[in-house]
């Protein structure tokens, strides 16, 4: 029986999403990508998932996309969804936080995964890079697009044009990553973030990362638009079970109880 490419688990309020193609340093192809992205679609529907941790099996995090498919002209995304892009993932829009947990090396389309997550924690011994240079190709499952967003230009161009590999700490210090783990700790570093995610108000956490997304594209902070997504985000919060819940709780002095609505 053929294993699956790509996993699936929930433990308390956090979803797992596992690239696995280990013998393959989980290269992306067509299967893995319909698994992650489906994994996907499932974690952020279930309204018990409050995070998701994406991470690989094996001794890779992803090794980008499978060069052997590309050789023979195959087709990586998702035959069903190919508007969720590369890995399933990249393209893929989902209101529950994502956190890369980055187990080992992460080149090309892995680094591109990461930078479609919301966090990041890599294992200390992982490296991180955009490789297409040296191979006739473009980072354009994202790579080009969002490195720039996340570190300054400069060090994003030399990133891009040199394809050299960037290690977990330098990362770290770019903020690439928001936490180094020690090695063979990246995934329960990353649940521990999730948890710390967790443990918030549903509607709250979804509304900051949508506001927080949407507005970098609204113009000045002083504008009406960026205003008018806060404001809105303000009404679907204030308008929430979850909104009276925090309150009462803070004054009875005990733990919230969200109904995450």
């Amino acid at each position: 029986m053929t294993e699956q490419a790509a996993l699936y688990e929930r433990r308390g309020h956090i979803g797992i999403v596992t690239l696995n193609r280990p013998h393959a340093l989980n290269a992306v192809n067509a299967e893995l990508s319909a698994g992650a992205g489906n994994a996907l679609a499932g974690a952020d529907a279930d309204p018990e998932v409050r995070a998701i941790v994406i991470t690989g099996a094996g001794r890779a995090f992803c090794a980008g996309a499978d060069l052997k498919e590309i050789a023979q002209r195959r087709r990586i995304d998702a035959p069903e969804h190919p508007e969720w892009g590369f890995a399933g993932i990249v393209r893929h829009w989902v209101a529950t936080p994502t956190i890369a947990a980055v187990n080992g090396f992460a080149f090309g389309g892995g680094t591109e995964i990461v930078l479609a997550c919301d966090l990041a924690v890599a294992d200390e011994t992982a490296e991180l890079g955009l490789p297409e240079v040296k191979r006739g190709l473009l980072a354009a499952a994202g790579g080009v697009i969002r490195l720039p967003r996340v570190v300054p230009v400069k060090i994003a161009l030399e990133i891009g044009l040199t394809g050299r590999p960037v290690p977990a700490g330098e990362a770290a210090q770019l903020g690439l990553v928001n936490r180094v783990a020690p090695e063979g700790k990246a995934l329960e570093v990353a649940l521990e973030l999730a948890e710390a995610i967790a443990a918030n108000a549903p509607v709250s956490v979804r509304e900051t990362k949508r506001v927080m997304y949407q507005s970098r594209e609204a113009g000045s902070d002083w504008g009406e638009d960026a205003w008018a997504l806060n404001d809105q985000a303000v009404r679907r919060v204030m308008s929430s079970a979850d909104s009276r819940e925090g309150p009462r709780a803070f004054a009875e002095k005990r733990a919230p109880r969200w109904a995450g609505r």
